[in-house]
């Protein structure tokens, strides 16, 4: 049998193995790029925005596990019901817990799951159900663990596996490329709906907490409102914009924020807004209280009339606002802020969506 390959132990020392993989195992990471890689092999998979997660499966006990290591089953129990009915005595599998929500994917109802009270997650369970989305195998019955075979022997390994687990609506195979430019057409063919692209190398180990693939991020871009600013600490010039999107009642809404304002003249930034500083600013939601490491002046934020337009680089829309601050990409005096509606912000597709459009 191969020897398991594991990462640092946890601080939790946690030393207990299921189906032949530490429990304290964490998860194979990626490492931000600007660009997908070339050259021969690498595989492609599209990115899923929600809680990473590695299942344990051993007999009828089932383990969810969060890269952090704490366990995440108590908060998914139809995953944990959906896994433990399937046929396999014991496997060890890599991927995605997502939230549908209408069309798009829901970080919001995955975050609601995290909740003290169980009624509350066993409702929430039936309501809005969670899909594992499965991308990688870390053991199966028949092959023990794969931790140190390459990456096309563990999928091979998953999609076997896959066969035969009695199908369920919340389990969902992520497909694959080898294609470097059909991946890169995922962007144009799926946009906004897909989070990014990951990319392996296929004759690659299974590498526990590592950084061994290659994350290519779809990020969007908005024109904003600005609707308010905040000082810096010492309160003295800008710190950080707030920006805003009108819905369709009109009402112009908190979003967000950039701070992305290295390279500007701020003192004359300051002097700018400070021209244009009026009462409401927002007329729907606005910006919530200060932080912890405001200062009295810093804390509170200056509403402006709603004159100034600024294009925005984002990542990821939870709930109607920006999940990250976002980079400035450039000021918009030819936009009316008007035109600045909510319909811009792209939200990630249900994974139903997203697999049929990678796969044509």
């Amino acid at each position: 049998m191969p020897q398991v390959r594991t990462a640092k132990p946890r601080e939790d020392g946690d030393t207990e193995v299921m189906a032949g993989v530490p429990l304290a195992t964490p998860p194979m990471e990626a490492e931000g790029r600007d660009e997908l890689p070339t050259g021969p092999g690498w595989r492609f998979e599209p990115k899923w925005d929600g809680f990473r997660c590695l299942a344990f499966k051993q007999g009828s006990r089932v383990e969810l596990r969060a890269k952090s290591g704490k366990p995440l089953g108590r908060y998914f129990p139809e995953v944990v019901t959906s896994l433990a009915a399937a046929k396999p005595d014991r496997f060890v599998l890599d991927g995605e817990l997502v939230i549908p929500a209408g069309d798009v994917l829901s970080f919001d109802a995955l975050q609601m799951r995290l909740h003290p009270a169980e009624s509350r997650i066993r409702k929430l369970a039936r309501e809005t159900p969670a899909r594992f989305v499965l991308f990688d195998c870390l053991s199966t019955p028949r092959s023990g663990p794969l931790l140190e075979e390459p990456l096309s022997q563990r999928r091979m390994a998953l999609e076997a596996l896959v066969t035969d687990i009695d199908r369920s609506e919340l389990l969902r195979l992520s497909p694959w490329s080898a294609d470097r430019d059909q991946a890169q057409g995922w962007f144009g063919r799926v946009g906004g709906a897909l989070d990014g692209v990951v990319a392996k190398q296929e004759d690659e180990p299974y590498r526990p907490g590592e950084r061994a693939m290659i994350k290519v991020k779809w990020l969007r871009t908005a024109d904003c409102v600005v609707g308010g600013f905040r000082y810096d600490r010492a309160g003295k010039l800008v710190a950080s914009l707030l920006l805003g999107l009108y819905d369709h009642a009109g009402l112009l809404n908190h979003v967000g924020f950039t701070s992305g304002l290295a390279g500007m003249d701020k003192k004359a930034l300051t002097a700018k807004l400070e021209a244009l500083v009026q009462p409401p600013g927002f007329t729907g939601s606005a910006p919530g209280g200060p932080s912890r490491w405001s200062t009295e002046r810093s804390a509170e934020w200056r509403p402006l009339r709603p004159e100034l337009v600024v294009e925005v680089r984002y990542d990821h829309v939870t709930g109607d606002r920006f999940r990250h601050g976002t980079g400035l990409v450039r000021w918009r005096p030819d936009k009316a802020p008007g035109q600045c509606t909510m319909e811009q912000l792209g939200r990630e597709a249900r994974p139903s969506r997203v697999v049929s459009a990678v796969t044509g």
